[in-house]
């Protein structure tokens, strides 16, 4: 997924940050809201930002399945 356009992309229900979330091993990738506890689809390369096609995450994801392209750019600097 381009880096220029996930710098860009933010939660389309409270605006905030997301990050690319993609499993090792796994060719599924989503954009995940932690403050609404959303992770938003990523198909054939693009993120689908439709909060009908999102699903809930119960649980956070392992540090692991985050690629070097999460949204730094909105990290709260506490």
């Amino acid at each position: 997924m381009d880096t220029r356009l996930l710098n860009l992309l933010v939660c389309p229900i409270c605006k905030g940050p997301l990050d690319h979330w993609r499993p090792p091993a796994q060719e599924r990738q989503e954009l995940v809201c932690h403050a609404d506890r959303l992770a938003f689809p990523v198909r054939d390369g693009i993120p689908v930002m439709l909060e009908s096609e999102a699903r809930a995450i119960s649980g956070e994801p392992p540090a692991s399945a985050f690629s070097d392209s999460v949204l730094d750019d909105h990290a709260d600097p506490t």
